[in-house]
């Protein structure tokens, strides 16, 4: 396996774009992207388990039942939730792009992500689809990554090469996702293509196995949001056998979609809204993996450990604390805590107690973009890891005002 260049586009016939429709203010940003397979592609999807949830995702949902797409449509800025005629919109914008395409209205994957709650027009949609679809391109996926972006800082995109039964294939993603992030099934916006040949039923199965230990266990700061999805096309191009049980096959395209998703959970992570560094808190030694996923996901999430990590304050107490109450199964005599980075390691605590460290060397190893926060409950086989940032001043400033 490989990294390879082109993102959602790496993959054989897949084209995207971006564009600027007018659904934002500012015309120098781009706020409707397309992504589209020359061929209809197995489809499947996961989505936030907030009960408010954004017009599209439930259309999607629906147009999903087959497990069949053929283009993504997403628009950043306003995210289509809490509208009264949100489902028209949704449903509307997907019937323009289907004339446009030459596609089925049901076969379009349809998202959208900004601010809650504001009034939505078709008109941006109606002006937008057909330049969206003539900018079509197979060097367009910075285009579409810039689309989807919202408060984020950088474009997130990645793809791999891999084998599956002697052919090569190519899976590749996109991501939006800095704030608003405690994902349950899902992370803000998520889309990933792929040529791998796999049916609808095992590739909703690869997905939701993957999240369980990818983008659910990412957080920014404890707000799941009304739009999270991801999503994944399998157009079929690269002509391996088709996927259709557990196997080698099957194993071979879980570990590239993994290596996709792991990216992207850090790029979203290290982009956290306000964010200077990205946190990776790596959990071994537990009874149960559920005790695992458990401590690494309530690390991550503490407010204090996040605000220590700004500072870089050593403060161990709170990494010990946020163990405590995360509801583990863990004997807390045992635990050894250790930060790391690329500027070395300090071990600051062991069997639950303090031991002695040099406060200096853990200030450089801190004072690092990356801290990776390890944590040994010396009490079984199992591990986990989780991602997160720190919490800086800069979090509230964009929050404050993010609507007006």
């Amino acid at each position: 396996m490989k990294t390879v260049k082109g993102g959602i586009c790496a993959a054989k016939g897949f084209t995207a774009s971006g564009i600027h429709c007018g659904i934002r203010h500012n015309k120098i940003k781009k706020d409707l992207a397309l992504i589209y397979s020359e061929v209809p592609a197995s489809a499947a999807a996961v989505y936030t388990t907030n009960l408010v949830k954004g017009a599209p995702l439930t259309v999607t949902e629906n147009h999903l039942k087959n497990g069949i797409a053929q283009a993504v449509i997403c628009n950043s800025g306003n995210a289509n939730t809490c509208n009264a005629n949100g489902i028209e919109i949704a449903e509307e914008t997907c019937s323009l792009l289907s004339a446009e395409l030459g596609v089925r209205a049901d076969d379009i994957v349809v998202a959208s992500t900004g601010v809650i709650g504001q009034k939505m027009d078709i008109e941006p949609f109606k002006k937008g689809i057909p330049p969206l679809v003539k900018a079509l391109s197979a060097d367009g996926c910075g285009d579409a990554a810039e689309g989807i972006m919202t408060t984020d800082t950088i474009k997130k995109e990645i793809a791999v090469e891999f084998t599956v039964g002697g052919k090569v294939c190519k899976i590749g993603g996109i991501a939006k996702g800095s704030g608003m992030i405690h994902p349950n099934m899902a992370t803000m916006l998520v889309f990933i293509t792929t040529d791998a040949n796999i049916s609808p039923e095992m590739l909703q199965k690869a997905l939701s196995t993957d999240i369980q230990s990818t983008f659910n266990m990412l957080s920014i700061d404890g707000d799941t949001s009304t739009n999270d999805m991801v999503s994944v096309l399998a157009n079929g191009l690269a002509g391996n056998e088709k996927i259709v049980s557990e196997g080698d096959d099957f194993n071979e395209f879980m570990k590239a979609l993994n290596s996709v998703t792991v990216t992207l959970c850090r790029m979203i992570a290290a982009d956290g809204e306000g964010a200077t560094k990205l946190l990776e808190c790596s959990v071994s030694g537990a009874k149960t993996l559920k005790d695992a996923k458990t401590v690494a996901k309530s690390v991550v999430c503490s407010s204090l450990l996040k605000a220590a990590m700004f500072g870089a304050d050593a403060n161990w107490g709170r990494v010990l604390c946020a163990v405590g109450y995360s509801g583990a199964d863990v004997d807390v005599n045992k635990i050894d805590v250790k930060f790391k980075s690329a500027a070395g390691e300090v071990a600051v605590c062991k069997n639950g107690a303090g031991i002695d460290f040099s406060e200096e060397t853990a200030k450089k190893v801190l004072t690092e973009t990356e801290i990776d926060i390890i944590i040994d409950l010396n009490d079984g086989d199992f591990a986990s890891k989780a991602w997160g940032c720190d919490l800086t001043y800069d979090y509230v400033k964009i929050n404050g005002d993010y609507r007006t």
